[in-house]
């Protein structure tokens, strides 16, 4: 590996734009934000270092063997995130970016393309809520914040016309089309901006930095030889953002797989399954954890070893059945009412999707009759382990042994109860005792495991429907100002309203009528026929008790005995 002649910017993104460089399929995809990309070109316009780059340089015979991708030019967070496959074919050979992906996409973006993320408070179905921007570089005002000098902004076309006396937007990507000094005066004179001495500095440093400075220094790595092309990947990309090994794992199924694009597949697959109900976020980590699992290998640690030749070409195999059982454990829990709001360890798919697997990818799960016991069993299963929390440490350790278990059950229903028994007495215990769902209870407002509890008690909320966390008795009643009571009695309210005990699921719209208002005035007021009034008693476990909000405290305490009593249903 030698360190070659720097090279411009301009003369990498020329060289980008023609496919002479593409990417490995180790290279995880883009990640960059807008800011950073700014940050970068604020360095280079200082002449800050941008560290360097690692090439690979291969030949057309073994670049064959190995699959590519091209660089993103305009990206959106949705749409054209996925960089797409490369076309060798005729090459020569190719020269591959090992290190420096980053930064040279978001120049190519910059300078190229266009860059289209979400605006805030705008729904992710909305498409006016990813407008297409460009790079632009303000020449009549340095930069506001104060570690950086250059004012670069991601803009769309109508806010880079919004030009005024501390505003004149240049381009940034029409830098490429200016050749030398004489443009530079033409592009001046054109635009009136030849007597603003900072307009004039500003563009001449930018044409600089991009066509005359070599600022691209690299190595060049020439060896075909796989192994040692990733040993030095996963070296030089050990600082900054930790790459997955699914990233690199994926070099291994691209290559090895014979009728399917792995890559493809896998990412697509993932953005489906994410799509499924409230929304969910497994990544392609999961995924292949899962292909191990669900193909009986009997390893099944992350390492690549463990995703050899034969390990990829029998997932390849399988891969129409492990992504429908997957399919099928997500839609299971979301018709339990679950979503990545209330799940902490996607995990827990794994030994559902196995066991759909095992006994045949059945029809209808979520719906026949003939599942009911089942679906009752894995819901136990899931809700115990997601409370007791099995898999927040050493997975594996849980993963194998349900896996056996399922195995050696033969078609005998979900085995909740063999699990539950065979983690008995360790520190992946799934038995729930008084003082567990104590801790259950002690919850509060605006923690991380409350609207898993909550999940819990509302079966029929199931998330999807626009359900809030709400206080039963509002909280604006429990400030010290409000509470005439002697201080012992005012501690015990306001240090209890926070909790389950006083929480509720309930639809937006309801949440927002009932806002700050007296709760047993509420209550009668929007439930004046006594069967609806009966019936939301029942859902929300109001114990027949005075509602007043003087008598708060015994409302709390029978209030957590209901809940209890609808916690050891579900768990025990």
């Amino acid at each position: 590996m030698a360190f070659q002649t720097p090279l411009t910017i301009a003369k990498v993104i020329t060289d980008i734009d023609q496919k002479k460089y593409l990417l490995p399929s180790i290279q995880r995809e883009f990640v960059w934000k807008e800011e950073q990309i700014v940050r970068l070109f604020d360095s280079i316009m200082k002449g800050y270092p941008i560290n360097s780059f690692l090439f690979w340089k291969i030949s057309r015979e073994k670049a064959a063997q190995f699959k590519f991708y091209e660089f993103i030019r305009d990206y959106h967070q949705t749409l054209k995130k996925h960089n797409i496959p490369a076309n060798i074919n005729g090459n020569e050979g190719i020269t591959a970016i090992l290190d420096g992906q980053q930064r040279l996409t978001s120049l190519y973006i910059s300078l190229k393309g266009s860059y289209s993320s979400k605006l805030p408070n705008k729904q992710w179905d909305n498409p006016k809520a990813f407008p297409e921007k460009r790079l632009y570089l303000n020449l009549f005002k340095k930069s506001e914040e104060e570690d950086l000098e250059y004012n670069f902004e991601f803009l769309t076309k109508e806010e880079s016309e919004r030009n005024d006396e501390e505003h004149f937007w240049f381009p940034v990507g029409e830098i490429l089309n200016i050749k030398d000094n004489s443009e530079i005066m033409q592009y001046l004179i054109s635009k009136k901006l030849i007597d603003n001495k900072m307009a004039c500095n500003i563009v001449s440093s930018l044409f600089e930095v991009i066509h005359n400075k070599q600022t691209i220094n690299y190595y060049l790595e020439e060896s075909d030889k796989l192994d040692k092309v990733l040993n030095i990947f996963i070296r030089v990309n050990s600082g900054g953002t930790t790459l997955s090994y699914s990233d690199l794992l994926l070099s291994f199924a691209t290559a090895q797989w014979e009728k399917l694009d792995a890559r493809e597949e896998i990412n697509k697959f993932v953005d489906e399954i994410n799509s499924i109900g409230q929304g969910f976020n497994l990544n392609k980590d999961i995924v292949l954890k899962a292909c191990l699992v669900l193909c009986d290998i009997q390893d099944i640690a992350f390492k690549v070893d463990n995703f050899n030749k034969n390990t990829m070409l029998k997932i390849e195999n399988e891969w129409g059945n492990i992504t429908e059982a997957i399919r099928c454990s997500v839609n299971l829990v979301s018709s339990f009412g679950f979503s990545s709001k209330n799940i902490t360890s996607n995990n827990l798919f794994i030994p559902i999707a196995y066991y759909f697997k095992t006994i045949g990818l059945p029809n209808n799960f979520e719906t026949s009759d003939k599942f009911k016991e089942d679906r009752k069993a894995i819901k136990k299963w899931f809700v115990s382990s997601l409370l007791k929390r099995i898999f927040s440490f050493a997975p594996d350790g849980a993963l194998k042994p349900i896996r056996d278990i399922i195995k050696s059950n033969e078609n005998k229903g979900f085995p909740t109860e063999s699990i539950i028994e065979r983690f008995s007495g360790t520190n992946r215990s799934l038995k729930f005792g008084e003082e567990d769902y104590k801790v259950l209870l002690n919850n509060k407002y605006g923690e991380r495991d409350t609207l898993v509890v909550l999940s819990i008690l509302y079966p029929w909320a199931k998330l999807r429907n626009n359900f809030e966390i709400d206080h039963i008795f509002p909280q604006n009643k429990f400030t010290k100002t409000k509470l005439d009571f002697p201080q012992e009695k005012i501690n015990e309210f306001t240090e209890k309203f926070n909790y389950i005990g006083n929480l509720q699921l309930l639809e937006k719209i309801p949440n927002i009528q009932k806002s700050d208002k007296d709760f047993n005035e509420w209550l009668i007021n929007e439930h004046k026929n006594e069967e609806e009034l009966k019936d939301y008693k029942k859902k929300h476990f109001i114990p027949n008790v005075d509602l007043s909000f003087d008598n708060f405290l015994d409302f709390f305490a029978e209030r957590e005995k209901l809940l209890i009593e609808c916690l050891k249903k579900e768990l025990e």
